[in-house]
């Protein structure tokens, strides 16, 4: 099926009821303050933070390597997508089951539990990744990505920040667990309604490129790296700057044992961070014409570095809220970037190849909880800091070799 350009804006509506129903469930099941906080008030230590935001940030990421050979052998993507984020749907309802009816019975094994289902929730989004970026790739013009992207943060942001007051009112009327219960029952159902979006996707047929076995993977990955050298420069990208995504949970988990923070003041740094998604929403919706790639990524590496330095100098919890607000604005621009750079070096035919090259290359990210839980551990706070400053920092030299001219 040929792209048309009517195709194009229906699909394009597509992702869009898509990404506003997430948007809404977003909240319920946010991955930097709610699900670290969970964890804390179930039990969990620093290094448990470290094995969950693990998964959640960059071990799902990194099983996009096993996941990756068998979705791009099919002509067809749309199913697997289904599947992915339906299954992300149960893993919901099965944490919110967990929660209201086993944590005061079986608290000692509530950990496990909610660690299995957390895991289940996040592989099922890597799964459901793969298959997202490559039928967006081949069914949106490549003059509307863009475009898709500053109005699907903009959108977002204005629902986001609406549901947040929602979402902290939940954390803060009930008590743990079942404030957890009712946020999680939320995210599903809006989750779910999200998925309906999908269902109405017209997708069109690649010409893809056949793997035959992980072996095959892996020597095509090899091949393009020798053949592309912008993704050599942007697996170092996301290597380094990629770690941003895991380091608010560490701020979350900072907050509770410096600070004693209680489930109000969870509701606060979401919605604080919220606001930072919003600002940067407008922004990029303002400017996305106007300015290339380049100047973002080049501007995110202050920003996160501005974020540890700022940190390390507050000394009380009502400042610290303020932090998430430039949270907020990181995580969102490393993830616009990060999505538009992947579908700027790649094209049609391997564009599920590069998503579990991402995936696959994806490796200090997904380790670099499990170190910053250990540092943090071993030598507190003030370390994990100057740890994470000195990672981003590596990422100007690849942002300077992408060189990406939009």
């Amino acid at each position: 099926m040929t792209l048309f350009d009517n195709i194009s804006r229906h699909n394009f509506k597509a992702f869009l009821w898509h990404a506003g129903f997430l948007a809404f469930a977003q909240n319920f099941m946010d991955v930097d303050t709610v699900i670290p906080a969970m964890v804390v008030e179930s039990g969990g230590s620093a290094m448990h933070i470290g094995i969950i935001t693990a998964i959640m940030m960059g071990g799902s990421s990194f099983t996009q390597l096993f996941f990756a050979p068998l979705v791009n052998n099919s002509k067809y993507k749309k199913n697997y997508l289904l599947y992915g984020i339906n299954l992300r749907v149960l893993s919901l309802i099965a944490l919110t089951i967990v929660l209201y009816w086993f944590s005061s019975r079986h608290s000692i094994y509530i950990f496990w539990f909610v660690f299995v289902f957390i895991s289940l929730f996040s592989l099922s989004g890597a799964f459901a990744n793969i298959s997202y970026v490559d039928i967006f790739g081949k069914t949106i013009n490549q003059n509307k990505r863009k475009s898709f992207f500053a109005l699907k943060q903009i959108i977002g942001g204005v629902i986001v920040l609406s549901t947040a007051f929602l979402a902290k009112k939940m954390l803060s009327s009930f008590d743990y667990p079942t404030n957890y219960s009712i946020m999680f029952l939320i995210g599903a159902t809006a989750l779910f309604i999200a998925s309906l979006g999908f269902w109405k996707i017209k997708e069109t047929e690649p010409s893809g490129i056949k793997i035959s076995g992980f072996n095959n993977f892996i020597g095509s990955m090899l091949n393009e790296i020798k053949v592309n050298k912008k993704l050599v420069y942007f697996l170092g990208f996301i290597n380094t700057q990629g770690i941003v995504i895991s380091f608010i949970p560490f701020v979350m988990l900072y907050a509770k044992e410096t600070f004693n923070t209680q489930g109000s003041d969870t509701g606060e740094f979401l919605l604080f961070k919220v606001i930072g998604v919003v600002i940067v929403s407008f922004m990029i919706w303002l400017v996305n014409k106007k300015v290339k790639y380049n100047t973002i990524l080049y501007s995110n590496v202050f920003l996160s570095i501005l974020l540890a330095l700022l940190i390390l100098l507050i000394n009380n919890v009502d400042t610290l809220k303020y932090i998430f607000i430039l949270g907020g604005i990181v995580i969102s621009l490393f993830t616009i970037t990060m999505n538009g750079l992947l579908l700027e070096i790649s094209g049609n035919e391997n564009r599920a190849l590069y998503a579990g090259f991402a995936g696959a290359g994806n490796i200090i990210p997904s380790i670099f909880p499990l170190i910053a839980g250990g540092i943090i551990s071993k030598l507190g706070y003030a370390a994990f800091f100057i740890f994470f400053m000195l990672i981003i920092s590596f990422s100007l030299y690849f942002i300077l070799k992408i060189k990406c001219s939009r």
